[in-house]
């Protein structure tokens, strides 16, 4: 459920932009994001630092967006958020010498540290491949394949993403002895 309610904002993003354009479509992820955000703090109790930042970002980026009808302020918004994520993982792990994958599945599985450490760096790398890419399209590529590309590529990016973790994380996870 938790899940499902974090796409609800993209996917009415999307619609609205196919619909009746940028302006429109930035007001209502700005709104369908806090809607959501204040959803996940009722039904859970909380909301997670990561969901704060990008309820935050959505909103500032959304705003001036909206504001001034240019899609450019949603398109940083997306650079930024990806090359923080990355520049937080790599500062955990360089300066403070704490993967901090680990932190976030430490708790459901156990691996080794090297491949913690490895396991950190692919979704520093990852993260800085989606900055990348969407740097590439927003610059090359139309307004509407860039939407297109915030709506369903970076999700397709990211299960490939994820996909790849559960097959390296595999080889580490104990067998049964049947």
């Amino acid at each position: 459920m938790k899940q499902l309610l974090e796409f609800i904002p993209l996917v009415l993003f999307f619609a609205v932009y196919k619909l009746s354009g940028i302006r429109d479509a930035a007001i209502t992820l700005v709104v369908a994001t806090v809607v959501q955000l204040i959803i996940l703090k009722i039904k859970y109790g909380q909301i997670e630092k990561q969901q704060i930042i990008m309820g935050i970002a959505v909103v500032f980026f959304g705003l001036l967006t909206a504001y001034f009808n240019e899609v450019k302020y949603l398109q940083w918004k997306v650079t930024i958020i990806y090359a923080l994520f990355a520049a937080i993982l790599l500062i955990g792990q360089f300066v403070f010498k704490t993967p901090l994958i680990r932190k976030l599945l430490g708790k459901e599985i156990e691996l080794p540290d090297p491949a913690w450490r490895k396991l950190n760096l692919g979704w520093a790398g990852f993260f800085v491949l989606c900055m990348l890419t969407n740097i590439y399209i927003s610059q090359y590529y139309s307004e509407e394949i860039w939407v297109d590309f915030k709506s369903f590529g970076i999700i397709g990016m990211t299960l490939i993403a994820t996909l790849i973790t559960g097959v390296y994380i595999y080889r580490y996870l104990p067998k049964d002895k049947d």
